[in-house]
């Protein structure tokens, strides 16, 4: 009996009742990491994300294409040179409490969430008064135009800007919300979560998808055919191979690409990108402690890390499947360059990166880099950095722990003695590093309270961010970009360490599955 033998028993061992649910309207799921948050405003977590988009719906949505359209809004009018919105909610519209969705609630649910995001905050800005005049009526009165406020508003990476009950959007925003009530098409049965293992989505009966539109991503209407869906966290990627070609299991969000050919030789098993833009990594240095609060020691890592040792650690050798080098924004989309990439390219400079070290003081004292190993793909890129980082002289301090820990211990601002952190790698989906609207690891507002943890400090980036916002037109945008990813290298707000495609896997008698992240709309089980 081998291991893989052994590690598919216990699964089915510890998960009596997935194994029993068989009904076609029960689609039983592996996210990518264990839900350790559920409030959708409070974390970048994509996990929570996915849970969010389950829960609470938004006042748009996005296609595939990144378009904004109306979805718990009927429509818009937009008045005074742009300047005033005025949104009309659609009619019967409920919480899954049973109360009715009111414009008020939408309007703390915006003003919270924007204090989390950061196209919220821009879009916040630009607000002189934002009500709600009656139960059905969300005014914006701009002191500017902003006319990405439907793509704002409709956002699908996160936080996502979930509208929730007045008496929950009241929360504040730095403290998580517990009691999971939206509007969207599935409720969460919260008393048959187990934290770490096991969350339970029920159909909400009482939604009503949107009319005369197609479903594409998170827009248009999101019909439901299943009546449950069951996450079940899986920690070990050979037990969610055994599950998956067991039925013990009918999805698989990301799977590994090591395990990608025993996949594929299975004929009930389907692989399929959902999402061309990728997953890109990066490593977030800490600018509050040394040695990473001097940008000489930043830049010493853009000489020492080689992006092709990352991605390769990840997908192997097949260079489709990855790109480099990669700057600050998604490969392939209208804001990406090759402005500035220079120390990303040719053989690594070791000799440069110490110079660059001892410039910046660094005397030897230990670096903390957390790696969330239950992460397959972070585990495998922290293991290439820390032998990068080691030949360069840090004194590299390994710490793996779980995704959950290293976004609590990341919000620690002080030194590593006092259990704080120099690094962390991270990935994000591609489509979230298309503009800087929502790219968090270009910001320059680390004195900002609710900056990303990181805390980079560049009034040069912010300037060129507002100059994005402001330009006229694509080209305006594209320089305003090319100048940012030039001035990226100089301050390393963070490291870009490549983009690498990800695939999905789910057995072949599952249809219905939308491009994107992982929805639940349209998705049917035969």
């Amino acid at each position: 009996m081998n291991r893989r033998t052994v590690l598919a028993g216990a699964a089915s061992l510890a998960m009596p009742r997935l194994a029993a649910a068989q009904g076609s309207r029960v689609l039983k799921f592996i996210p990518q990491i264990d839900l350790a948050f559920l409030d959708p405003h409070w974390t970048t977590a994509y996990v929570t994300r996915g849970h969010g988009h389950m829960v609470f719906d938004t006042l748009y949505g996005q296609d595939g294409s990144f378009k904004a359209s109306p979805q718990m809004v009927e429509g818009h009018v937009v008045a005074d040179d742009g300047r005033l919105w005025t949104l009309t909610l659609r009619p019967g519209l409920l919480w899954h409490d049973g109360e009715r969705v009111l414009a008020r609630d939408c309007v703390a649910s915006i003003r919270r969430w924007a204090k989390r995001d950061a196209l919220g905050g821009a879009l916040m800005a630009a607000t002189e008064e934002l009500s709600a005049p009656d139960d059905r009526t969300i005014r914006f009165r701009l002191s500017r135009p902003f006319p990405l406020l439907p793509e704002a508003l409709g956002k699908v990476s996160s936080p996502m800007p979930a509208m929730m009950p007045e008496r929950l959007a009241n929360t504040d925003p730095f403290r998580q919300v517990t009691e999971m009530v939206g509007s969207g098409p599935f409720r969460f049965v919260a008393d048959e979560r187990v934290a770490g293992s096991r969350n339970v989505y029920a159909r909400f009966e009482k939604y009503v998808p949107r009319e005369g539109a197609r479903s594409d991503w998170n827009a248009g209407p999101k019909v439901v055919h299943l009546d449950r869906v069951e996450w079940t966290t899986i920690p070990d990627a050979a037990t969610k191979v055994a599950a998956i070609q067991r039925a013990e299991q009918d999805w698989w969000e990301n799977p590994t690409h090591d395990l990608m050919p025993l996949l594929r030789r299975d004929r009930r098993i389907r692989i399929e990108v959902n999402n061309p833009t990728g997953t890109v990594c990066m490593m977030r240095p800490n600018h509050l402690q040394p040695p990473f609060d001097k940008p000489q020691a930043r830049q010493a890592l853009l000489h020492a890390f080689d992006q092709t040792a990352f991605m390769q650690a990840i997908v192997g050798e097949d260079a489709a499947m990855y790109h480099v080098p990669h700057g600050i924004f998604c490969p392939g989309t209208p804001m990406a360059s090759e402005a500035g990439l220079d120390p990303l390219r040719g053989p690594r400079d070791y000799d440069k990166a110490r110079r660059l070290l001892a410039e910046a003081g660094y005397g030897g004292e230990t670096v903390a880099l957390l790696v969330a190993a239950d992460y397959t793909h972070l585990k495998a890129i922290g293991e290439v950095m820390a032998d990068a980082m080691g030949k360069i002289g840090l004194k590299v301090d390994y710490i793996a722990t779980d995704w959950g820990t290293m976004l609590q211990r990341r919000n620690n601002r002080g030194p590593v003695a006092q259990g704080g952190w120099s690094c962390l790698n991270t990935s994000w989906e591609g489509a979230d590093h298309m503009d800087p609207a929502s790219h968090y690891a270009i910001r320059g507002n680390g004195a900002e309270t609710g900056a990303w943890p990181g805390w980079s400090v560049s009034e040069r980036l912010e300037q060129l961010r507002d100059a994005w916002f402001a330009a006229p037109d694509l080209a305006g945008q594209q320089a305003a970009c090319r100048e940012m990813q030039v001035q990226a290298m100089r301050d390393v707000p963070s490291v870009p360490l490549g983009q690498y495609i990800q695939p999905t896997a789910y057995r072949t008698n599952v249809t219905g599955v939308a491009r994107g992240f992982p929805t639940f709309w349209g998705v049917q089980k035969g």
